[in-house]
C-alpha cells in the first residue's frame, strides 16, 4: 500500500498555518526522497485542532492535530521514517482510543461525506467516491422529471437555508410552471455571524453542489443556473470555478448536458457584495439582475416569476449537497434519519464559548445538549453553560434548562428560536444576555435594506432602548416598549429579515427577564459585562499596598502609598479593568 500524507487546506487550516505545514512536508519529501504521496484536502470539521495532517499507511489511518512546521518535521521523521506513530499528537484513528474519536464517530455525514476526504480541486477524486453517479443513473435509467421530484419529496428533505420548506414541493411548483426558460439558483450568501457551513462545503466538495443543481435543473427543466456566493469567500469561489470548468470538460455542463440531446444547462457564479438581506430569495434575485438587493412582495413566488420574471428554484448549498446522496441511496435511506417531520441530518457550525469549535453533521432528533457536550466537548474553562443562540441574528437564545430540546424544525421553533442555516453560538455564565440581544439587533439594524418603515425605524428604536439599558439609563417601562416594538416589526415587515429581527430580544426577555430587570432596576450587570454598570473597589483586608494598580491605572483614579491601603476615586474611574487584571492579590473587587 502506498503511504499518503494529506494536509487540510480549507480556510480554517490556512488561517492556522496549514500552508506552511504543507510546504515544509513537501520540502522534506523532495529533499529526502521520502516514500509517500503528498495530497491536499479541505476542512474535516475539526477546526479547533488545525492544522491537521492525515497519514494513511498499511497499518491504518491517523489524523494529527496542531501540526505546525516544527511538529510536521517530528511527525514525518517518526511516523514515516521510523514507522512509530506519535500517540500524543494523534487526534483521531480507528485503531485505538484517541482524543477526538467521539467527535468523528458521533456524526452522520451525508452533506459532509467528502469534505476532508478528497482533493476538492479534483473531479477524479469526486467521481471515485460515486460523484456524478446519481445524475448518470437518472440518465441511464431514463427517470422522468416527476420520478426525481417524487424521490426528493418522499425523502422528506426540507430546505436547509432556514425556512425549512419541503424541497420536493418547491421543485414541483417550479416544474408545473410552463416556460421555455427556467433557472435554478444556489443561495451561498451565508451572512450569519458565527456560521460557516456553506463555505466549508463549497471549499471541500464543490462538485456535490454542482451535481445537486444539475439534478434540480433536470427535474424542473431549467437551462440556466446561478451560484450566488458572497465575495468574502475567495477560496470557495476559486474552487467552484475550477469545478465548473472540469464539469464542462467532462460534458456535465454546457451543450447537451450529460448527453441529453437538446438540454443545454450551464452554471455561472455571481459574487455578492456582502449584504445580509440578499440571503432573502427575492432580494437575491434583484441583486443578480443588477438592482439593489431589496425584497419584493410575494406572490408571485420565484417558482412562478423569479429571475428575469422566469420560473426559478432557489435552494441553499446544504440542500443541494444532499440531493445526489438521496438519488443514489433512495428516499427511504435518507428518511430513516431524523424525526417524523424533520428528516435527514443537519450541519451546524459550533462557535463561541465551546471547547471544540468547528463543523458537525448530526441526525435530526439529537438534543442540543448532546451537540454541545458530546460533539462540542462542553464549555471552555469549565464554565457553566448558559444559553445557545440558534439561527443567527434571525434566531433566538435557548437557555440551559431547555437544552434537551431536540434538533428539528418544530421543536426549535417552539422555543422562540429558529433552526436557521445552522449557526450555533454557545454562551457561558460570563455572557450578558442583554448585551447579546444588543449585538444581534445592531447587526440586523445595519443590514436592513430600509424598504420597510417598521424594519428600518423600528430596529433603530429597539437598539436605542437596549443601549440605554446597558449604559445604566434604563427606564421601568423599557421591557414593555421593547416587546411592543418587536411584535409591530414582526407583523409589518416585508421580508424575513425584519420579521425575525426581534427574535434575539424576545427570547432573551422571555428566558432572562431577570437580567433586564437587574440592568434597569438595580443598575447592575449580573454577568459583569456592561462597562457603565461596573464598579471597582479595593478589599481592605487583601490590599498590600504594592502600588501595581496605581502605576497601571490610565485614568490616575487610584491613590495610596506603598504598603498602605489604596483607594479608587469613582468619579475618575473609567472602569477599564486594568487594575483588576494587574492585581496579583485579588484585592480589586468587581461588582
Amino acid at each position: 500500500m502506498i503511504t499518503t500524507v494529506t494536509v487540510g487546506l480549507g480556510s480554517c487550516g490556512i488561517a492556522a498555518g496549514a500552508g506552511k505545514t504543507f510546504e515544509k512536508i513537501k520540502a522534506m519529501k523532495e529533499q529526502e526522497n521520502l516514500p509517500f504521496e503528498l495530497q491536499k484536502t479541505s476542512c474535516i470539521g475539526m477546526c479547533y485542532r488545525e492544522p491537521l495532517v492525515e497519514i494513511t499507511d498499511d497499518t491504518g489511518t491517523y489524523i494529527y492535530g496542531d501540526v505546525n512546521e516544527d511538529r510536521a518535521v517530528e511527525v514525518i521523521e517518526k511516523h514515516i521514517n521510523q514507522h512509530d506513530p506519535i500517540r500524543e499528537y494523534i487526534v483521531y484513528t480507528d485503531l485505538f482510543e484517541a482524543a477526538e474519536n467521539d467527535f468523528i464517530q458521533s456524526q452522520v455525514k451525508i452533506v459532509l461525506r467528502n469534505c476532508g476526504y478528497i482533493d476538492p480541486e479534483s473531479i477524479t477524486d469526486y467521481e471515485q467516491r460515486h460523484g456524478y453517479t446519481a445524475m448518470k443513473t437518472i440518465v441511464m435509467e431514463k427517470l422522468s422529471r416527476e420520478d426525481v421530484i417524487k424521490t426528493i419529496l418522499d425523502s422528506g428533505l426540507r430546505g436547509r437555508g432556514g425556512g425549512g420548506f419541503p424541497t420536493g414541493m418547491k421543485w414541483k411548483f417550479a416544474n408545473a410552471s410552463k416556460s421555455e426558460q427556467k433557472y435554478v439558483i444556489c443561495n451561498a450568501d451565508e451572512g450569519d455571524p458565527g456560521a460557516f457551513m456553506d463555505r466549508s462545503v463549497l471549499e471541500g466538495d464543490p462538485h456535490s453542489v454542482l451535481e445537486g443543481m444539475i439534478i434540480a435543473a433536470y427535474a424542473i427543466e431549467a437551462t440556466g443556473g446561478v451560484i450566488y456566493c458572497r465575495a468574502e469567500y475567495p477560496l470557495a469561489i476559486k474552487r467552484l470555478n475550477i469545478a465548473i470548468k472540469q464539469a464542462h470538460e467532462n460534458g456535465y455542463l454546457g451543450k447537451n448536458s450529460f448527453g441529453i440531446r437538446g438540454w443545454d444547462f450551464d452554471i455561472y457564479i455571481k459574487e455578492g457584495a456582502g449584504a445580509f438581506v440578499c440571503g432573502e430569495e427575492t432580494a437575491l434575485i434583484a441583486s443578480i439582475e443588477g438592482e439593489r438587493g431589496m425584497p419584493r412582495k410575494r406572490p408571485p413566488f420565484p417558482a412562478v416569476s423569479g429571475l428575469w420574471k422566469n420560473p426559478t428554484n432557489i435552494n441553499n448549498v446544504e440542500t443541494y449537497a444532499n440531493v445526489p446522496w438521496i438519488i443514489l441511496n433512495g428516499s427511504a435511506a435518507y428518511a430513516k434519519y431524523g424525526t417524523e417531520k424533520s428528516k435527514g441530518t443537519k450541519v451546524f457550525a459550533l462557535a463561541g464559548k465551546i471547547r471544540r469549535s468547528g463543523l458537525v453533521e448530526v441526525p435530526m432528533g439529537m438534543t442540543i445538549k448532546d451537540v454541545i457536550f458530546k460533539l462540542g466537548g462542553g464549555i471552555k474553562n469549565n464554565k457553566r453553560f448558559k444559553a445557545v443562540q440558534l439561527g443567527g441574528p434571525s434566531g433566538g437564545c435557548i437557555p440551559e434548562y431547555l437544552s434537551d430540546t431536540i434538533v428539528d424544525y418544530d421543536s426549535v421553533n417552539a422555543t422562540g428560536a429558529i433552526m436557521g442555516s445552522g449557526g450555533m453560538v454557545v454562551m457561558d455564565e460570563t455572557t450578558c444576555m442583554v448585551d447579546v440581544a444588543k449585538f444581534f439587533l445592531d447587526f440586523t439594524r445595519k443590514e436592513s435594506c430600509g424598504k420597510c418603515t417598521f424594519c428600518r425605524v423600528g430596529t433603530m428604536r429597539m437598539l436605542e432602548i437596549l443601549e440605554r439599558i446597558t449604559n445604566g439609563k434604563g427606564q421601568e417601562t423599557d421591557i414593555e416598549r421593547l416587546e411592543e416594538l418587536a411584535y409591530q416589526i414582526k407583523d409589518n415587515s416585508l421580508c424575513g429579515l425584519g420579521q425575525t429581527a426581534p427574535n434575539p430580544v424576545l427570547t432573551t426577555i422571555r428566558y432572562f427577564r431577570d437580567e433586564y430587570e437587574a440592568h434597569i432596576g438595580h443598575k447592575k450587570c449580573p454577568a459583569k459585562v456592561c462597562r457603565p454598570l461596573l464598579t471597582y473597589t479595593v478589599d481592605e483586608e487583601k490590599c498590600t499596598g504594592c502600588m501595581v494598580c496605581l502605576k497601571n491605572c490610565p485614568a490616575k483614579a487610584i491613590t495610596g502609598e506603598r504598603k498602605k491601603l489604596h483607594l479608587i476615586n469613582q468619579d475618575l474611574c473609567t472602569k477599564c479593568g486594568v487594575c483588576f487584571s494587574k492585581c496579583k492579590f485579588e484585592s480589586i473587587v468587581l461588582t
